[in-house]
This record gives structure tokens, sequence and C-alpha cells, in this order.
């Protein structure tokens, strides 16, 4: 789907440059993927404190086990 943006030339230059990108589609494609990670693993944080763990479980005992 062709879509127009106004962005900045020299913003779209300097993500080519320090992207190593060989066009402009290709810095906006990278950028829209790692902001779309970074939402998911912003999202991921906030169940870090909501699972209950077993306090007897032994993950160097698991290693061991094949």
């Amino acid at each position: 789907m062709p879509t127009n943006l106004a962005i900045e030339d020299s913003l779209i230059e300097e993500a080519k440059i320090l992207g190593k990108h060989k066009t402009k589609k290709a810095v906006v494609m990278d950028a829209l993927e790692e902001y779309i990670q970074r939402r998911k693993q912003k999202d991921i944080l906030s169940i870090f404190s909501t699972i209950d763990y077993d306090e007897d479980y032994n993950y160097k005992e698991q290693r061991k086990i094949k």
C-alpha cells in the first residue's frame, strides 16, 4: 500500500547512515519493526511482578536432567 509521509530528510539520512540502509523505505521498515518489538517488550515487563514462582525449584538440578 503506497503511503506518503512527511519526514525530515535529515532524520532519514542520519538513520540511513547509522543503519547502513540503502533506501528510505528500508529505514522506515526497520524503524517500524524496532518500534513494534520495543512496545511488545514493554508489555512483557509488566507481567514480571505477577508470576508466582515455586521457591523449591532448583534450576541447576534441572540442567542435569536430560
